[in-house]
């Protein structure tokens, strides 16, 4: 029995239902792991993410956390059903204050336990607490990055997911937004991530997996992937499959 704590099994999704952008996705993220998709532009990446996060229709597939099915939940539901999901733009107030996005974050906790967790917050994200009067639209790339991440984790999410946390960044930033990653991948959080800084991602994830025109074309471990010659030939338009492709997942 799988002991994966998110599992999506044959999504088929896009804005349009005549017009799939994935085509019959499958993965699996288990718990305590981070784990990245990569693959290249227009491969339906995001797209993924944003199914999963009830943002872009599934008209085929399922998909389940902890067991239980998510497919389809709405939005504004997947709080309660303890997942977080952060956008690649837009995902900070920027007329509020760094304390101001993260009380209001917590907004829904009760009061005792809110303090406590933008406690926390700043206490894993000291940039911010040495910044918590500044207002979020003056902060760098990577500190607006950092309050996202502190933000969706107020409500200790069982999945975090990612969508290209360092597009847009400088490399110092980038440094910095995947250094914070690995330490809430080392205190146990799980986190699914799209990234287009591949080295990067495959750096400090565990498990990759490598999408092509909505499809899985490779997964597995990300230090075996990072000497896969298949990674090149999908990212130069190659669609030979790896051997170890799903059985390596």
């Amino acid at each position: 029995m799988s002991n994966a704590l998110l599992t999506v099994s044959g999504v088929v999704a896009g804005y349009r239902r005549d017009l799939p952008i994935l085509h019959g996705i499958s993965l699996e993220v288990h718990r305590g792991e981070l784990v990245t998709i990569v693959g290249p532009n227009g491969a339906g990446k995001s797209t993924l993410i944003k199914a999963i996060a009830g943002l872009v229709p599934i008209s085929e597939g399922r998909v389940e956390l902890g067991g239980t099915d998510i497919t389809s939940l709405a939005t504004h539901k997947m709080g309660a059903a303890s997942v977080a999901y952060v956008p690649q733009t837009d995902n900070v107030f920027t007329t509020l204050t760094i304390d101001e996005n993260l009380r209001l974050g917590a907004a829904a906790l009760p009061r005792s336990l809110a303090k406590d967790r933008i406690a926390q917050a700043y206490e894993r994200f000291p940039a911010l607490r040495d910044h918590r009067d500044r207002k979020a639209r003056v902060l760098s790339g990577g500190q607006r990055q950092l309050l996202a991440f502190a933000r969706s984790l107020l409500t200790e999410p069982a999945l975090l997911m990612l969508d290209e946390p360092s597009a847009g960044l400088s490399p110092a930033a980038v440094s910095e937004v995947f250094g914070h990653l690995t330490d809430l991948s080392d205190d146990g959080i799980t986190i699914l991530m799209v990234e287009q800084n591949v080295k990067a991602a495959l750096a400090i994830s565990d498990r990759t997996y490598v999408f092509a025109e909505g499809e899985n074309r490779i997964d597995g471990p990300s230090g075996v992937l990072a000497d896969d010659p298949d990674m090149k030939a999908i990212y130069f338009g190659g669609t030979k499959r790896s051997t170890h492709a799903a059985s390596a997942g």
